[in-house]
């Protein structure tokens, strides 16, 4: 909780002088007392509860230790851990090596995927074996524009 119980008395004190004064004129003084005195109690009250909001409001989030703890909570907080798939990854390495499609069902996608991926061919260019002065003159002018 935040402070001490001496905030409450404090809130307290602050009632029961706000009513004496305010009704101080206005009453006898066995009634100003009274009041005053359910002042000091309210006030005392509302402080208890105002510094038990406060202590819940400004409570910083616990962090979680336990195993146990942890798996009860699951599905209440983003758990951004990765899995461990190094296995996986071994398997489908070593089945592509061997060429084995019929390792299991994931294996058996990669292979239906694999078998129908080419690789893009796209056609060489070739230099011309024609290197006359006077053919590389005429492309030259008709690149420049003269």
């Amino acid at each position: 909780m935040l402070g001490s119980w001496r905030w409450n008395v404090g809130f307290g004190l602050l009632g029961t002088l706000l009513i004496i004064i305010f009704s101080m004129n206005s009453n006898p003084m066995s009634v100003v007392l009274l009041r005053s005195l359910y002042a000091f109690v309210s006030f005392f009250v509302l402080a208890f509860a105002a510094r038990a909001a406060l202590a819940a409001i400004l409570k910083p989030p616990a962090m979680i230790v336990n195993a146990e703890e942890r798996q009860a909570d699951n599905g209440s907080q983003l758990d951004l851990t990765t899995p461990d798939e190094s296995e996986d990854l071994n398997d489908m390495l070593k089945a592509q090596l061997q060429g084995d499609a019929n390792h299991s069902g994931k294996d058996n996608a990669l292979a239906v995927q694999s078998s129908q991926f080419k690789p893009l061919n796209p056609p060489q260019f070739v230099s011309a074996d024609d290197n006359q002065p006077e053919h590389l003159a005429k492309a030259l002018r008709h690149l420049t524009g003269e």
